[in-house]
Formats: structure tokens, C-alpha cells, sequence
């Protein structure tokens, strides 16, 4: 194919030099904002799409794109399409496979850190009030401690391998468990339920989907061994926030650190969220426990940060380029599943 319109969404601005070496016969568009139903492009007969996790695709999205013929997220998580809407106008989809396993592993035990030693607590104290007093900030080691990894994928054996280098003990969580690797590692697969009963810390790599949506749920969160860290930097939809809330009230979680939040696009922009129709109640209430959590000095909140390094970022373009070059080419390569 030649002389394809594609356009870019969501860009910072250094990556677009490169794409345009990449595609020297192709009309190319770009933007800094979103694909999505209130901020519609001055353009609208692309054939190819590349988008990022703010923007969201639905039917009403897809009705501005007659001539969408391929999607392609910079991103290894899809939630934000809606591939029943794709499959229908028979367009494919494509994705990021993996681009940090290490970048969030290593996110995943900044948090874990500064949970265990209190650092955010330390430096915020130190530079609003001038005060070096060390009552409020005594930690815990992690070494001979017990880390629950809940999903053992790219990411989840990352983590695994540089919890061995702090000597932690390791239990795991899949239900398509990775035995030789267990054995090579030395980690051992349990229930969930026996991983939530067990691990001082409990961090989550697992998907998005509708089998772990609420993963972690008011049911099992009684689970939790009292006094444990949850880490999340998966999606925030795999933890039930109202259970979150309920086990940091009660004091059964010592403190999490949250990369994602459930409804995370819709607390970051409220107003368009209460303004659109078909908020209801349950996204509301899931907004204001977000604001709980965000005043909860035991909590860390960063803004879906995890994958933000610069060399995961030209991981992820380079991907992205390549799934657009095999599409043009008549083999498109990692479609979404």
C-alpha cells in the first residue's frame, strides 16, 4: 500500500522526526491530544490510527472514522478499545506486547521501598517542616520477608527476579503457572487466597480483563495478612477500590502504592466525566474513595508513571512503527488477542 494517511495521537513531539523517516510515503497527521468523543481531529479520513492509554475508542468515536482500516495502541493494555466496535467495522487492532518489563518491575519496587522505609514520609517531612525527628518513620527490612506476585508474565517474573536479589521469599499467583521457571527461580505458585494469607507484601501483574476485574474484592480482602503493603501497577480495575478503602480503614493493609486507580480517567477529569451521560452512581462512588485515598498519609499515588522511561518509550514507539509497516506490508503482527 502507498500513500496511506495515518495519524498519531498523544504525542510529545521528539517522536515524530522519526516516524516521518519511517513512513517517507505516507501523508502523516499528528497530534498532542486525544482520539476520543469530545475532542474530535480536524481530520477525519485516516486509514491507519496510532493512539496512547487516555484515548478511548467506542462506536461513537469509530462513526467519525469511515475509513479506519487499522488501530494500533502504544500500549501492552487494550481496555481502553472497544474491539467488539473494531471487529464490527472489520478493522484489526495491534498492541505493545512488551516494552518494560524491566521499566515497571523496577517502578514496582521503587513503591514497594518507599512503602517499607517510609521515604515519601521522610523527604516530605523533612522539606515542609525542617524536621529530622525519626519517631513516625521506622520501616521494615525486606529481606527473609515474603512477596506475593500476583500474575507471572513479562512483568510479574521481573519482579520475582529482583525480589531474590533482596532475599525475599517469593509466593505466586497464576492460574497458567510457569513450573520450570518456578523451579529455576526457586518461587512457589499457591492460591490466592493462600498468597493473600501469607505475603507481607502483595504486588499485582496480571491483566485487565473481565476474569480479574475485582481480582482483589471485599470477599477476599479479609484475606490480607494484617499489617501487609499492596502495590499495584497493573490496572486499577483488578483491585475493587471500595475494598481497598475498607482494608486500610481497619488497618488490615499497612499502606499501599498505586500507580493506577479504578475509573482513573474519569478522576483525572471530572468535570467531563459528570457532564457526560451514562455516569452513574457506582463510577461516582468509585471517584470519591479515589479522593479518600489520594488524603490517606499511608498511601502512595503516582500518576500512571510505570512505564515512563525514556528507553521504554522508544521501545514502544519502535513496536508501534513496525506493527504499522507490517500492516501496509499485508502482515500485520501483534494483533490484540
Amino acid at each position: 500500500m502507498r500513500g496511506m494517511k495515518i495519524a498519531f495521537f498523544e504525542l510529545e513531539g521528539w517522536e515524530e522526526k522519526i516516524i516521518r523517516a519511517n513512513f517517507p510515503n505516507e501523508e502523516l497527521s499528528f497530534f498532542d491530544g486525544h482520539f476520543d468523543d469530545l475532542t474530535p481531529p480536524p481530520k477525519n479520513e485516516f486509514d491507519v490510527v496510532s493512539i496512547f492509554v487516555d484515548s478511548k475508542i467506542t462506536p461513537k468515536t469509530l462513526a467519525r472514522f469511515p475509513n479506519l482500516k487499522f488501530l494500533t495502541t502504544r500500549s501492552t493494555g487494550y481496555d481502553h478499545i472497544d474491539l467488539k466496535a473494531l471487529k464490527k467495522r472489520n478493522v484489526q487492532a495491534a498492541y505493545v506486547p512488551g516494552y518494560g518489563d524491566n521499566t515497571v518491575a523496577e517502578f514496582a519496587f521503587g513503591l514497594i521501598l518507599n512503602l517499607t522505609r517510609k521515604i515519601y514520609l521522610a523527604i516530605d517531612q523533612v522539606k515542609e517542616i525542617e524536621s529530622f525527628d525519626l519517631k513516625n518513620l521506622r520501616g521494615m527490612d525486606l529481606k527473609n520477608k515474603t512477596i506475593g506476585v500476583v500474575g507471572t508474565g513479562r512483568i510479574g517474573k521481573e519482579v520475582i527476579r529482583i525480589a531474590k536479589g533482596f532475599g525475599l521469599n517469593v509466593l505466586a499467583y497464576d492460574p497458567f503457572p510457569k513450573n520450570d521457571l518456578a523451579k529455576l527461580i526457586g518461587y512457589e505458585y499457591v492460591s490466592l487466597t493462600d498468597l493473600l494469607k501469607n505475603s507481607d507484601i502483595v504486588t499485582i501483574h496480571c491483566p485487565y480483563n473481565r476474569k480479574t476485574r475485582h481480582l482483589l474484592n471485599k470477599k477476599n480482602i479479609k484475606f490480607v495478612k494484617r499489617g501487609a503493603y499492596l502495590v499495584n501497577t497493573a490496572r486499577g480495575g483488578i483491585v475493587e477500590t471500595e475494598a481497598l478503602v475498607l482494608a486500610l480503614n481497619e488497618g488490615i493493609l499497612a499502606g499501599a502504592a498505586l500507580d493506577v486507580l479504578e475509573e482513573e480517567g474519569e478522576t483525572k477529569d471530572e468535570m467531563k466525566f459528570l457532564s457526560a451521560i451514562g455516569g452513574h452512581g457506582e463510577n461516582l462512588r468509585t471517584i470519591l474513595e479515589n479522593h479518600i485515598l489520594m488524603k490517606m498519609p499511608n498511601v502512595l499515588i503516582t500518576p500512571h508513571n510505570a512505564f515512563n522511561s525514556q528507553e521504554a518509550l522508544e521501545r514502544i514507539l519502535n513496536t508501534t512503527i513496525q506493527n504499522i509497516k507490517s500492516f501496509l506490508a499485508g502482515r500485520p503482527e501483534n494483533l490484540v488477542p
